[in-house]
Formats: C-alpha cells, structure tokens, sequence
C-alpha cells in the first residue's frame, strides 16, 4: 500500500482542516483587495482559495455545486483556473462529440 503524504496526514486531523478552510476563505477576501494592485495577485489567491475551501468543506462544495448549475460559463472559468479533473474531463467530453458532429443540444433532444 502506498505510503500517504504529509499533506493528507494532517487533513484527516478535523482542526487542520477548519483552519485550511479558514485559511482558504482568507485568500478568497485577500484577493479582490489585493486586485488593485500591480501584479497577478488575485488570478492566483482567489483560485489558491477556493482550491482550499473547496477540499475541507462538505459545506463549500455544496455551495460551488449550485454555483456551477446555475452559472454554467463562470464555472468553466474557476475550474479551468483551479485545473480540476472535472473541467478536463468535461473538454475531452465536447472535444470527442465535436468530432463526431453532436452538438450538446442534440444530445439533450436525443436526436
């Protein structure tokens, strides 16, 4: 069995990961303030944030979640900046159906 790493050792501890949610949600407030000023500030706390909040909250995943249905296009860009396995499966999905010449809007209409 493969050893585990530090990281997911100390994120099974309940108070570890409180405070990297905690610490996430820091970030996620850190970066709009943080946005005025010259440098690439919050295109890299806001997605590092949400990244963190994402991976210690049941809660925040709920949310982003219904974030994602309801905002389709906004969510394409977080998880494409927070490169998820989730975006790169969805793209290889619209790339192979664009190959075949199916349209999403075919596919819901079963045609």
């Amino acid at each position: 069995m493969a050893k585990r790493s530090l990281y997911q050792r100390l994120r099974s501890n309940p108070r570890v990961r409180t405070a990297l949610f905690v610490l996430g949600v820091l970030l996620m407030i850190a970066a709009p303030l943080l946005g005025p000023l010259p440098g690439p500030g919050f295109i890299i706390l806001f997605p590092a944030g949400l990244m963190l909040a994402l991976q210690n909250s049941e809660w925040a995943k709920r949310v982003y979640v219904r974030f994602k249905r309801r905002h389709p296009r906004y969510a394409a860009w977080t998880d494409r900046l927070m490169r998820r396995a989730s975006a790169a499966r969805k793209r290889e999905r619209e790339a192979l159906a664009a190959a075949d010449g199916e349209t999403p809007e075919n596919r819901a209409n079963g045609d």
